[in-house]
């Protein structure tokens, strides 16, 4: 389809060099451009994370031969309330000018607070291109969940408000489960319309299947690297705390072991690494039996490939329906069998398949001990989980499509 001269500005609350923005926004938005859509990017710049002087012109012009021109905004952190209302206010008045100045079609708005300044933005001014709330989570009961906020206390009270609102005023809406369509918009889940004829889509967290085929060589050279020779790997990518079960993950690589004694355990991770060691240590595992460290998204496919388990362990509640966690995409698209515990986003559904992982029928050391097993014997099967990954979660035939149907829907094209 084309979308030729059509012109949206994409909204992110987070700094350019934030590892989603490359790996998830700016990867969708080139699908966009693909289509002929002229898109502007403005992302909100913190203090220690932005890219500064040459390096920032470096990005720019990167941008630019993709077709996305880069804006920016300073980000705001403390007091956390005034500090997110100053940037939603000026945030806003960017909005505005681009409005104006671009004669945009789309506000394209990832998540509430982008959201908030592209529905004010649009107030200000006399053009009235099309909102879209790319919803992504359930922010406000993701606060709850998480105890920062009291589930009855004022910030919650609020922000549903301006959730409600949001929800009313936007002229198309982005979930990424079909739980959580189910919740906000059950009566599109036939038509794709909610009851106002507004589309909706569910797109999962997707990623480039093309960045998975072919790194044999280089998993062989990662394993010798690691002196693994013939042990089962069992992996783990991303963050760690929070959400993320790091204790119980800890605890299923101790079952695992308790499976096999010669299993090795890598977790890929940028932040709190020592601290993990501590807890590996404090399991039982030697030096040798773990690898902890980041390595660039260039070589995380090669990781994967050498693996034989991928874990996914995140707190189950009721903002977690909405959730679609991009390594097991990542995990899926490198053949790698998956574990994961139940009630997060569409998991459930997804590993309920034949052959493509193993779902926890809850975290006790038994469940744990039967899942590495069940999983270790499906090791083998990679490629049914990889024609999976490029059924429902490949960057351009998945997300990129649905983006661009869901553009052109809201166009009238």
């Amino acid at each position: 389809m084309s979308l030729a001269g059509k012109k949206t500005l994409y909204i992110c609350y987070f700094w350019i060099r934030e590892p989603l923005v490359q790996t998830q926004v700016i990867p969708y938005l080139r699908e966009l451009t693909k289509a002929g859509v002229e898109v502007t990017l403005l992302t909100f710049e913190a203090a220690g994370d932005r890219f500064t002087g040459a390096e920032a012109e470096t990005e720019r012009q990167r941008l630019a031969a993709i077709g996305i021109e880069w804006q920016s905004l300073t980000y705001h952190k403390r007091p956390s309330v005034p500090a997110t209302f100053y940037d939603i206010v000026v945030g806003a008045i960017r909005v505005r000018r681009l409005i104006n100045e671009r004669k945009l079609d789309v506000i394209h708005c990832r998540v509430h607070v982008p959201t908030v300044m592209g529905a004010l933005g649009r107030m200000l001014s006399r053009r009235r291109p099309k909102l879209l709330f790319d919803i992504r989570g359930f922010f406000p009961e993701e606060y709850t969940d998480a105890g920062v906020w009291k589930a009855d206390g004022f910030l919650f009270k609020t922000a549903k408000l301006i959730e409600r609102w949001l929800l009313r005023t936007s002229d198309g809406f982005v979930v990424l489960t079909e739980r959580a369509r189910d919740i906000l918009f059950p009566e599109s889940r036939h038509s794709g319309l909610d009851g106002l004829e507004r589309p909706v889509e569910v797109i999962p967290c997707c990623v480039d299947i093309s960045r998975f085929a072919g790194r044999d060589d280089e998993a062989s050279k990662i394993r010798a690297s690691l002196r693994t020779g013939d042990r089962r790997m069992i992996v783990y990518v991303g963050a760690l705390g929070g959400w993320y079960l790091t204790d119980d993950m800890v605890r299923l690589f101790a079952e695992a072991r308790a499976v096999d004694p010669g299993i090795f355990v890598t977790i890929l991770t940028k932040k709190d690494q020592e601290a993990v060691r501590e807890l590996l240590r404090g399991a039982g595992f030697s030096d040798g039996d773990f690898y902890v460290s980041a390595v660039p998204p260039s070589e995380l496919p090669a990781y994967l490939e050498a693996s034989d388990i991928g874990v996914s362990l995140i707190k189950a509640c009721y903002s977690k329906q909405s959730s679609s966690p991009t390594k097991i995409a990542e995990y899926l698209a490198a053949g790698v069998t998956v574990i994961s515990n139940k009630g997060v986003g569409d998991v459930d559904a997804t590993l309920a398949q034949d052959g493509i992982g193993v779902l926890l029928e809850d975290l006790t050391p038994v469940a744990m001990r039967k899942g590495v097993e069940r999983a270790l014997e499906m090791a083998g099967q990679r490629q049914i989980r990889r024609e999976l990954a490029a059924s429902s979660f490949d960057l351009e035939n998945v997300g990129g499509e649905r983006y661009r149907r869901l553009y052109a829907r809201l166009l009238g094209e």
